[in-house]
């Protein structure tokens, strides 16, 4: 038995590496005529027009028709538009009843204030009010300058309080009430502030009481 065993060995040796020539043969006999396999049937040119030459062809019959300067135009006019009189608050509405609250800015310090050498100069979970350190300098007044009425109360409330007073705009041009009034006008850009501080309507003040914020909406 052993002597027959030392002898199928080499035999099965001989049987697998032929049986692996075979199989190499068989794939460089199928790569071979993967790399030419002729021509089928006619070759046409690709007829179909570049993208970036389709592009650049109606740019050229827009700007010899004069489409596009018109909407260059009508862009500039848009963003002009845009800048001079923003987009309204939408839920703002003018006051019917008026009504008087607070508003406390203090905040909760989430995580550790440390100072350049890593000392903690503010713990977490410690309570900041802003108005601690810093006052509110000027009163601030809230109005939809598309309402006549209301920029008549802004004017006199300005007179009342010596020209100290913030106006911030919820509504209209803030560019032509800054050159009718001659002073500064802001707007409050996508209702961020009063949002932040609960006002409903307008005309809407906000003073300093102690430590919180008073917010009038006055008739």
């Amino acid at each position: 038995m052993r002597s027959s065993e030392h002898l199928g060995r080499p035999v099965r040796r001989v049987l697998q590496c032929r049986t692996t020539l075979v199989a190499a043969a068989i794939l460089l006999s199928f790569a071979a005529r993967a790399q030419d396999l002729g021509v089928i049937g006619p070759v046409y040119p690709i007829a179909e027009p570049s993208l970036l030459e389709v592009i650049l062809s109606k740019l050229r019959e827009a700007e010899a028709t004069g489409v596009l300067a018109r909407l260059q135009r009508d862009t500039q006019a848009n963003v002009r538009r845009g800048i001079e009189q923003p987009a309204p608050v939408a839920r703002i509405t003018k006051t019917t009843k008026a009504r008087s609250f607070y508003y406390d800015p203090s905040i909760v310090v989430p995580y550790a204030i440390t100072d350049a050498d890593g000392k903690v100069i503010v713990a977490p979970g410690t309570k900041v009010n802003p108005l601690d350190t810093v006052s509110l300098s000027k009163t601030i007044l809230f109005i939809d300058a598309r309402d006549a009425a209301q920029v008549g109360r802004a004017r006199s409330i300005l007179d009342e309080h010596g020209g100290k007073v913030k106006l911030i705009l919820t509504g209209g041009s803030y560019l032509d009430l800054m050159r009718r009034l001659k002073r500064p006008v802001f707007f409050d850009q996508q209702g961020r502030l009063t949002d932040k501080l609960g006002i409903r309507h307008v005309p809407a003040l906000v003073t300093q009481e102690g430590k919180r914020l008073r917010i009038d909406e006055i008739l």
